[in-house]
């Protein structure tokens, strides 16, 4: 028996942003999504069916084939779905037929430090981690999924001045009007910066004021041995083997439980995303303000993919950030690993795709506290393909990785010594008319457990220097370090 959302309509009278935090706050459903794509923001609550996708295969389906994920919506019993959920990191390793696991907890083995690099010493044993879990110890974000897909009980989205709200059951429905319709909170700004759609910078609605909560002061301060992992890459990338990029990522331990809804929206008042989200689901807790898509699969099969790859800081005065972006787009080593990152993009598009082309190549864009080189790449899907092939493909992202990306995922194994979860992977939406849209996890926060996180990585190539890939993890990890609200206390 196939099941059938009950829909109404009802007029948006508030910011969305407020909105869809209200919705998340609103305790109606234990798990949920918020998506901000361009115009349209969607909350997503409750689930009406579930894929999990375990490292072992052992869950509801196999980690080497992504088929499983269609037949699950092949079979589903219910009409005019939506699905959203989120894929970690290790799910593109799985997909490649690297396993997704870890070498082991306590961080990479001993590394040979003979070679060219003598700016650092040698690699700290457990890893470039938080000096809160040094070996690696707590389970990985969502007890170590792969993917982890919902079919939501309910949904709200926003379609120009009003909101479709649907359930499949009417009194859910009922329920979701009325929290819809309590008044905002008192004193909540209605105005924030405007996303902007990847590739097409535009101008930001000035800030609301700021919020009266307070905020966390976080140092961002290297504790882990980034410096010393990015110098061991380097004798990788300058030896004879044929890595050309990596991305090595560190984490920074937020000590206190956060308030994931009042950070999501300070962050969001603060940033411009191609995407943003705000999540309960699968056993992680994470908001972020993705700066790029790994994927976006229109209904007319039309593949697109937003490479950015080459950072500089981003400080709000207009002759400081003309200077960087001038000093960004002369670096020939910045030069170099964003056309590297878009060549590869565009060769994992042709796997699935035909007429595949760059419709944008070198743009500056602006995210939050730094600004990106930036490019878009364009395939048509094939006949014989699917979606979610090209999401396969395409995924993890190649600034996310590295190049090639086999020899980069067991680099990064090695180095980080820990499962990434949620970061670097994606959190993303499929309709049944075969639309795609899948977000890059970076500028974001995880909690699990009360146990919270940011992290942040750079592009490592022959030409990188160790003090200055640290000095970029810092400007990125500035873009929501600033605005992590604390718990209340119960």
């Amino acid at each position: 028996m196939t099941a059938n959302y009950r829909e109404t309509h009802v007029p948006l009278t508030e910011e969305p942003l407020a909105l869809m935090a209200r919705l998340a706050r609103g305790g109606l459903y234990d798990e949920y999504v918020v998506y901000e794509n361009g115009p349209q923001w969607s909350y997503a609550g409750g689930a009406l069916a579930t894929f999990r996708l375990e490292r072992d295969a052992f869950g509801t389906g196999d980690a080497r084939d992504l088929s499983a994920v269609e037949r699950w919506l092949a079979a589903l019993p219910v009409s005019g779905w939506r699905v959203y959920g989120w894929a970690a990191f290790e799910l593109g390793a799985a997909l490649a037929g690297g396993g997704g696991g870890v070498e082991r907890a306590g961080g990479p083995e001993p590394v040979d430090e003979a070679g060219p690099v003598d700016e650092a010493g040698p690699v700290n044993e457990d890893g470039p981690g938080d000096e809160d879990d040094p070996g690696g110890t707590e389970e990985p974000d969502g007890g170590g999924a792969l993917l982890h897909l919902v079919v939501p009980a309910a949904e709200v989205r926003t379609e120009g001045d009003r909101l479709l709200v649907r359930a499949a059951d009417p009194g859910q429905l009922e329920r979701l009007v009325r929290l819809i319709h309590t008044s905002a909170e008192p004193g909540e700004p209605r105005r924030l910066r405007e996303p902007e759609a990847p590739g097409k910078p535009g101008a930001p609605v000035p800030p609301a004021p700021p919020e009266p909560t307070a905020r966390l002061a976080l140092p961002l301060d290297d504790t882990g041995g980034y410096r010393d992992a990015v110098a061991v890459a380097l004798n990788d990338l300058r030896g004879p083997g044929p890595l050309e990029k990596v991305i090595l990522s560190r984490r920074v331990a937020v000590p206190v439980p956060l308030d994931l809804a009042a950070t999501y929206v300070a962050g969001r008042r603060a940033n411009t995303p191609a995407r943003s989200f705000l999540l309960d689901l699968g056993g992680i807790g994470a908001a972020g303000f993705s700066p790029e898509t790994v994927a976006e699969v229109t209904g007319d099969r039309r593949v697109v993919s937003h490479p950015l790859a080459g950072t500089r800081a981003r400080t709000g005065a207009p002759d400081e950030d003309a200077r960087l972006r001038a000093d960004l787009l002369g670096d020939p080593k910045e030069v170099h690993e964003h056309a590297i990152s878009v060549k590869l993009a565009l060769e994992d598009l042709a796997v699935v795709c035909d007429d595949t082309y760059t419709a944008e190549f070198m743009t500056v864009e602006e995210r939050g506290t730094v600004q990106h080189l930036a490019s878009t790449v364009v395939g048509r899907l094939r006949p014989d393909r699917t979606p979610w092939q090209a999401f396969a493909a395409l995924f993890p992202a190649v600034t996310a990785t590295g190049i090639p990306k086999r020899p980069a995922y067991d680099l990064i194994r090695k180095l980080e010594g820990r499962p990434r979860g949620l970061y670097a992977g994606a959190v993303l939406t499929y309709d049944t008319d075969g639309a795609l849209d899948a977000a890059l996890v970076l500028r974001s926060v995880f909690q699990r457990d009360g146990r919270c996180r940011l992290q942040a990585g750079a592009g490592i190539v022959r030409q990188s220097r160790p003090a200055r890939e640290h000095e970029e993890t810092c400007e990125k990890l500035r873009s929501i370090a600033g605005h992590l609200v604390p718990a209340p206390d119960r």
